[in-house]
């Protein structure tokens, strides 16, 4: 008796890549927008006068930006499906956790939504399964 992939679980794993390439899609695009408004020194950042953390507005901003910028990047190699593109998406989106935890003074409710749209595409891209789970073929119909 042959077992094939089931459709279900493949369907489901695609949806799962989607998810993750979308969140990531939208992060990026929120990390461009925030990074633009930082390097155009727009008037919606707070600029706490005591931080560990403390840079100047202008080099936040080019931070979000070169990071949405490589975020968009992942997030259209993810709907393409390349391999590449899901290692990426855990390294960019742990970094963009880490800049948008070191910039949480600067603009709170922005970087909270952001590192909460981050940890779901982790999430996602770790419960992503390309490949169909091999204890339900055979061990005489596996592949070699």
């Amino acid at each position: 008796m042959t077992t094939a992939a089931h459709p279900v679980r493949q369907g489901l794993a695609a949806t799962i890549t989607m998810l993750a390439a979308i969140l990531l899609l939208v992060a990026g695009i929120l990390s461009i927008l925030r990074g633009i408004a930082g390097v155009t020194k727009d008037e919606i950042f707070l600029i706490p006068s005591e931080y560990s953390y403390q840079l100047d507005v202008s080099t936040w901003g080019w931070i979000h930006l070169a990071l949405g910028v490589l975020l968009v990047a992942v997030a259209i190699g993810m709907m393409l499906t390349a391999t590449w593109a899901r290692i990426f998406a855990y390294c960019l989106a742990a970094l963009s956790i880490i800049a948008n935890f070191l910039s949480l003074p600067y603009y709170p409710w922005w970087s909270v939504i952001l590192i909460v749209l981050d940890v779901i595409v982790i999430w996602a891209v770790s419960a992503w399964n390309p490949q169909p789970a091999l204890s339900a073929v055979p061990a005489d119909r596996r592949p070699r």
